[in-house]
């Protein structure tokens, strides 16, 4: 027989009208019809009359026909006869009144109604042979596909089987491979019917045969599918075989022996599910929405799989196309992960601007009955809870806790906001002209399409000088504390990139920004960078690594600190700037090593103490600065970094410093930071340029000079019309500067109080971000008055410890002592004299016992002896000191372990890679931060003042909340 019929079943209220639709145009022979139950469908009917006779036949008054494109026309006394005598014998051979497992349909009931189709309503099954043409009602099925290849030849295999059951309105919501629940040999028995089918028409193409299985295991025949479907992405997460390129193949001629793909070698590892993402609201009908999208950030992490569609930042969604915007597969080894993984998947999601139907999807997720049991198409519709939307997280009652709290009992004393109020003043966010089309490739995309060495290579050929702009991170650490929060950064985030499209990058993140944020602005520092990254594109981001410390105080764990960098390089971090505090070239290579490993661009630092224009100063020549570029060159570094963090170089010294390593290293990028406390800064980074740095740091001009960087407008400025023009717009660097002129005025409240340079930091060396704090803290401790004997212990202290670099956490060991050897009114010589039983800070103690690492030129003796005696390290058998790198001796960080705690502690679904990694860093700061959270909410989406200060009487802010859809 050959059938030219299609028709689709009809799920409505939960059952189905089951009908069989052979393949169009598809000889079969009748053994093989014999092997279904079911064969062609008589559904789309067109005439009112027989319609409304059919429903009430075969599946009661609900059921909806699909009308035909033919009108077929007959005269209503006609149809009104038939009608009647159809109905006569319905009322008394109703077969679905029948709890038998073979449906019997009265001969002549069925003959009565088939001739009444051919006449009324389906002319083109005249021919056909009535006994092979039948309805059949199915009671709650499961919707199972058969995913198969056959290449032409007759050969055919399958690929295993999906369960496509959580349908609505005839769409697939979730699918899920392999199937399971299936009675026993009802799999194998689906498997060699859909072969068996396929290999009988010589089938060449992928293809999906699709039944309906009952409760019992009896299944039937619906259609062949003769294309890759939306679901085949499960398929192909289960078995491993990619079936386009396969489909593709077979097309230019391959058959499957050729491809390796017998049925004896394929075969299902774990479970896949499919969810699609659509731009249609589950509490409006999902009536599908439009708009722009505003924000668009995709899932990741291992197992998870993104087909996407029209989405991205800025898309139109217009009401004239499919609403799908990504289709978002989870592979796990079970089906209760793989569930999980895409529930995480769809909760990491973002799309702001258009409606979408996660919430909907996440209920079905989340369903006890879906994830642990088997389901039937009437699932949707039996579960009317699964459309309801996401419960509220009650952001803006909590925010107006917030604001309320700081306005009763003002900001929290840990903030630090001492100084004056924030300035009632709002900065303009300028409005730049946009860049014309590039004549050449940016330094990012030049890092992103060819590596690293292609990054470092391309700026060694450029003959102007590179400005590194540090007013989103050193800056304000320098200056302001570290407060300015993320909105802040986003407001001017666009004009900044157009003003340095041409800058070397941005320096944005790490160091103390990282705990910072989640410390005091209650902010994620992942999210920041995210933000960030999403706002600036194109220019590269700068972080400072701390070596074998990463963004911490102390060591961590070897894997802790590659998944740190991995992780960071994937959330669009560029170039690491990897350092150590004391110079120990053991702690770099860790960091070195895990920039390279994740793809970053490394940065590699000597920190700068001492004058190597001096003779007389000491250790630190320049023999020692040469020396130490050679080992670092030797660990596959891309740029070498010069970071003066107390703005010791001076202009001689900087000349003689850069030239001796540019003719040591003519290929290698020479990178030079420091800071303008002395206020020599500009002049040390000119002089930096003509002996061959390549870049120099700077920061806006507002956020510029004492502690923070020299000014960027002064450098352009200066070297405007030279052989090293740094080609940026000056009007246009203006502008963003302008925004920064009365942005810091809303920052008083955490300004330092120090109204100009400092030339004796020649003599203390107090590194520039840790001078203002230092300066904080000694107001905290009652020390203002004694700020002129704080700077002089500082020198004192660093003679104690060994005259070390002094960076973070270095740094902060030198300020500690220090700090207390002034308030406890200490000498140099009564240290050393009482250090036995002295109760010296932690961080002096621990510097001692080697936790920091091996300082340059050792540890002091009889000091170091005198301060660990009696003092042993925990869990190290009685040690009171490291030797080597402490790190090296720590036990891999279990991360699956954190999680596991910090999902029961907060919630499976608020727990994300980039959080446990926080915890990993700062476990107390990363509980705290949740535990404000919990409390108030996120809070960064309300302007500085407020945070700072809370509102005024009668005064009013509008405020936007991101709401739970």
């Amino acid at each position: 027989a050959r059938c030219s019929v299609i028709a689709a079943a009809n799920p409505i209220g939960g059952r189905y009208d089951s009908s069989a639709t052979l393949a169009e145009n598809v000889e079969l022979t009748d053994p093989i019809l014999s092997r279904f139950d079911c064969l062609v469908v008589l559904q789309d009917t067109v005439d009112p009359v027989a319609d409304e006779l059919l429903a009430k036949f075969v599946v009661g008054s609900h059921m909806r026909s699909i009308p035909t494109d033919e009108q077929v026309d007959i005269g209503r006394g006609e149809g009104e006869a038939t009608r009647m005598q159809l109905e006569e014998e319905h009322n008394t051979n109703n077969p679905l009144m029948n709890d038998q497992d073979e449906v019997t349909i009265p001969q002549s009931l069925l003959r009565k109604y088939i001739q009444y189709a051919r006449t009324a309503v389906h002319p083109q099954l005249k021919g056909f042979d009535q006994d092979k043409v039948a309805q059949l009602y199915v009671d709650r099925p499961r919707h199972i596909e058969v995913q198969c290849l056959g290449d032409g030849t007759g050969a055919v295999v399958h690929l295993y089987d999906r369960d496509c059951s959580v349908q609505r309105r005839h769409q697939k919501v979730v699918e899920t491979a392999p199937a399971r629940g299936l009675p026993g040999g009802v799999r194998e028995r689906l498997f060699a019917d859909a072969v068996r089918l396929l290999e009988s028409v010589r089938y060449k193409n992928a293809g999906t045969v699709e039944f309906l299985v009952d409760k019992s295991g009896k299944y039937y025949f619906i259609e062949v599918n003769p294309r890759i479907q939306v679901e085949h992405t499960v398929t192909e997460e289960v078995t491993g075989i990619d079936l386009v390129q396969s489909q593709i193949k077979i097309a230019a001629g391959a058959t499957l022996e050729e491809l390796g793909l017998t049925q004896d070698k394929i075969s299902v590892s774990g479970y896949a599910m499919q969810c699609r993402v659509t731009t249609e609201d589950p509490t409006d009908d999902f009536r599908p929405d439009t708009g722009t999208i505003e924000v668009f950030r995709m899932p990741g992490g291992m197992g998870i799989r993104l087909d996407d569609g029209p989405g991205f930042p800025g898309a139109k969604i217009t009401p004239y196309f499919d609403s799908l915007l990504v289709k978002i597969t989870a592979r796990a080894r079970s089906r209760q992960d793989a569930a999980k993984k895409l529930s995480r998947a769809l909760k990491e999601f973002r799309v702001r601007g258009v409606t979408t139907n996660k919430s909907f999807l996440l209920n079905v997720l989340t369903n006890d009955e879906f994830v642990n049991k088997t389901v039937d198409t009437s699932f949707i519709s039996e579960n009317p809870g699964l459309l309801a939307p996401s419960t509220s997280k009650d952001r803006a009652q909590k925010l107006l806790k917030f604001v309320a709290n700081t306005i009763v009992n003002g900001p929290e004393p840990a903030l630090g906001a001492t100084g004056p109020p924030p300035s009632p003043s709002d900065p303009v966010i300028p409005t730049l002209p946009f860049m014309p089309l590039r004549s050449s490739p940016s330094l990012r995309s030049v890092y992103l399409k060819h590596g690293p060495e292609a990054f470092a290579k391309a700026v060694r050929k450029k003959d102007r000088l590179l400005l590194m702009d540090t007013t989103w991170r050193d800056a304000h650490q320098s200056l302001l504390a570290t407060r300015v929060r993320t909105k802040d950064l986003l407001n001017i985030a666009t004009p900044t990139s157009l003003a340095l499209a041409n800058a070397y990058s941005l320096e944005c993140w790490g160091g103390a920004t990282f705990d910072v944020t989640m410390r005091f602005l209650r902010e994620c520092p992942w999210d920041r960078l995210a933000e960030l990254r999403e706002a600036v594109p194109d220019i590269p981001f700068q972080m400072l690594l701390r070596g074998a410390n990463a963004v911490g105080y102390k060591s961590y764990p070897d894997n802790a600190v590659y998944e740190f960098c991995a992780l960071a390089q994937k959330n669009g971090m560029d170039v690491f700037r990897v350092f150590d505090s004391l110079n120990y070239v053991e702690n770099m290579r860790l960091g070195i090593d895990a920039v390279g490993t994740a793809g970053g661009i490394v940065e590699a630092s000597i920190s700068y103490t001492g004058d190597v224009s001096d003779p007389n100063r000491g250790n630190y020549d320049l023999e020692y600065y040469l020396k130490l570029t050679d080992e670092l060159k030797s660990l596959d570094i891309h740029v070498l970094n010069i970071k003066d963090m107390a703005g010791l170089l001076k202009p001689a010294a900087a000349s003689l410093l850069v030239s001796s390593i540019r003719e040591a290293h003519p290929d290698l990028p020479i990178h030079v930071h420091t800071h303008d406390t002395a206020g020599t800064g500009v002049a040390s980074m000119l002089a930096c340029s003509d002996a061959g740095a390549d870049v120099v740091d700077v920061a806006i001009d507002a956020m510029s000079g004492v502690t923070s960087q020299p000014s960027m407008g002064a450098i352009v400025a200066a070297l405007e019309g030279t052989a090293r023009d740094t080609k940026l717009d000056r009007d246009k660097i203006s502008k963003v500067n302008s925004y920064w002129e009365v942005m810091r005025g809303v920052y008083a409240p955490f300004e330092s109080g120090q109204l100009a340079g400092s030339s004796d930091v020649y003599t203390n060396a107090i590194p520039g971000g840790q001078y203002t704090n230092l300066l904080y803290q000694s107001k905290q401790l009652g020390l203002e008055d004694e700020w002129p004997q704080l700077k002089s212990a500082y020198a004192a202290a660093n003679r104690l410890l060994g005259d070390i670099p002094k960076v973070t956490p270095s740094s902060k060991v030198v300020g500690d002592l220090a700090q207390f050897m002034v308030a406890n009114n200490l000498t140099e010589q009564e240290i050393i004299a009482q250090a036995s039983f002295l109760s010296f800070p932690t961080s002096v103690v621990e510097y001692f016992q080697g936790y920091l690492g091996v300082p340059p030129f050792g540890f002091p003796e009889p000091l170091r002896s005198d301060i660990v005696l009696s003092r042993e390290i925990p869990g190290s058998d009685g040690r009171v000191m490291f030797e080597g790198r402490p790190g090296a001796e720590l036990p891999p960080y279990d991360f699956e372990a954190a999680r596991n705690t910090l999902e029961e502690k907060w919630g499976a679904g608020n727990i994300r890679d980039v959080d446990v990694m926080s915890h990993c860093m700062y476990p107390d700061v990363f509980d705290d931060y949740k535990t404000k959270c919990r409390e108030f909410g996120k809070v960064d989406m309300i302007d500085t003042r407020t945070f700072v200060s809370g509102m005024e009487v009668g005064g009013k802010k509008e405020v936007v909340v991101e709401m739970e859809r």
